[in-house]
């Protein structure tokens, strides 16, 4: 990690004295951190809160749950990026790859393959195509991640064509991926996995959004076959209202070869208010079910049935600077969480971040 810092920092100085005398430069650079305090009612002795949440997993401590560097490179038919992170999200997230992998937020390239259409191939690790939420904070509508976008994938590597329409209301793209939410394969495993991502755009105030994942995330002497899809809307009402609605379902074979299936799903509808500028409110309801354990396990009788409930404010501090705090509660049909050092059926938190950007 600490090479590739160096090379790094080394790499922006060196473009950046260049870009001091060429304005028009296709190098740019920007960043993110994003710190956190949150507290479990439920008041874990490791300080880790529930298995199945992936950010901003601390409890009672002050934290970064993200922050990365980025340098970004665009000409008309070459691009490229490559950020490094680090952070709590990175530990949860990443903690089945190797080495300095752990720290690649991004590392990307693409080359344009049309002269006349807005059509791409690129290669390297990226930001998921599943879900209208993403790592970085500022970005969603809420301080924290939804059940579905913490146990789908928040990043993947591969390859991938893409094309946006002239009109920008249609984007297409087909992949062929590493896994689930992998940038190493699983060992044993040469299964390629693909996934499909379709965006409609009709107009400025709605987005619908469908997109897959087709494949095995174990080794091939084990091999499960995994169908995954997510469907999204976003719809701005109103100057001052805006909806998300979010279905998640996916299956996956109970054995090599079984023409059986274990099943989960999960949707979410989150309502936000931003009555200025500066100021907003959103509130979210989710579900969450996965009986048979393949995302989430519990080893309890009726496996993850779980309620989701969130009430979030922000208030924008400068453009780039954003405070928020947030009251989260979860509801579970058997008693999979822990408070005091007893199970119980219900979890509560409370939450804050501040983030900036530049």
């Amino acid at each position: 990690m600490k090479k590739l810092l160096i090379i790094f920092s080394i790499f922006i100085t060196v473009n950046g004295f260049a870009q001091t005398e060429n304005t028009q430069s296709p190098i740019t650079f920007s960043g993110y951190i994003e710190t956190y305090y949150s507290f479990d009612f439920g008041k874990p002795s490791n300080h880790v809160r529930p298995s199945f949440v992936y950010s901003h997993n601390r409890h009672n401590e002050v934290n970064l749950n993200l922050g990365f560097i980025k340098a970004a490179y665009q000409k008309e038919h070459v691009r490229a990026n490559l950020a490094l992170m680090t952070g709590t999200y990175t530990n949860a997230n990443l903690s089945a790859e190797p080495g300095v992998l752990k720290n690649v937020f991004e590392a990307n390239a693409g080359i344009k393959i049309s002269k006349k259409k807005n059509l791409w191939v690129d290669a390297g690790i990226f930001a998921s195509h599943i879900g209208f939420e993403s790592a970085i904070g500022k970005d969603c509508w809420n301080l924290s991640r939804s059940i579905l976008a913490d146990n789908s994938p928040y990043f993947e590597s591969g390859a991938k064509i893409s094309y946006t329409s002239d009109n920008g209301k249609w984007f297409v793209s087909g992949l062929i991926l590493n896994g689930w939410q992998r940038i190493q394969r699983v060992d044993g495993n040469n299964t390629p996995a693909f996934g499909h991502q379709l965006t409609f755009k009709p107009n400025s105030k709605i987005t619908l959004n469908s997109s897959s994942f087709i494949g095995n995330d174990k080794p091939d002497s084990i091999k499960q076959m995994r169908y995954f899809h997510n469907f999204y809307g976003i719809f701005q009402l109103t100057n001052q209202l805006a909806l998300t609605t979010g279905f998640d379902i996916g299956a996956e074979q109970k054995s090599k070869g079984s023409r059986q299936y274990n099943t989960w799903f999960s949707p979410v509808v989150i309502l936000r208010i931003s009555p200025n500028a500066k100021n907003s409110i959103a509130m979210r309801a989710e579900y969450y079910s996965d009986v048979n354990g393949v995302i989430i396990s519990t080893g309890t009788p009726n496996g993850f049935k779980t309620w989701g409930y969130s009430i979030n404010y922000d208030y924008l501090i400068l453009d780039n600077v954003l405070w928020r705090i947030e009251g989260r509660g979860f509801s579970g049909k058997d008693k999979i969480f822990e408070k005091d050092g007893m199970q119980v059926n219900t979890n509560f938190i409370l939450a804050t971040s501040l983030s900036i950007s530049f």
